[in-house]
């Protein structure tokens, strides 16, 4: 049974929590982005969609190799690395006056909240075994 959830099997990486959020923080970043400059468009722009959206992605692709643990745990930690890297883009887009600080700050620890929620996975991979 997911660590996760104790009370219900989850069914599908859509249930998870640490999917649920990653998804709506690319979101997030995805509308914020619409309004950055035409001139960042395939540079920072592309960079923070891509690593965001890369989140989730491997969040999906983690729940489907759970019962390989070496490869969990190597796709939980491709997901922690994206999240970090779309941490220093948000650190970027602040810096070049995108970004208002408390907006950059927000999703910073909304990426926090995530890369601990994938640390704690990787640390207990037969919790999610099937």
């Amino acid at each position: 049974m997911a660590a996760e959830n104790k009370s219900k099997r989850i069914e599908s990486h859509f249930e998870l929590d640490v999917y649920k959020l990653s998804f709506e923080t690319a979101m997030k970043i995805f509308e914020l982005t619409k309004s950055f400059p035409r001139e960042e468009k395939y540079s920072m722009v592309d960079q923070m969609r891509r690593s965001s959206r890369s989140v989730c992605a491997n969040i999906a692709e983690v729940y489907r190799k759970r019962r390989y643990p070496a490869a969990f745990v190597s796709k939980l930690s491709d997901a922690d690395g994206e999240a970090g890297e779309t941490q220093v883009w948000l650190q970027f887009a602040m810096n070049c006056g995108y970004l208002k600080p408390e907006i950059k700050d927000e999703l910073t620890k909304c990426y926090d909240f995530i890369m601990g929620k994938l640390v704690r996975m990787m640390q207990r991979p037969q919790d999610w075994q099937v």
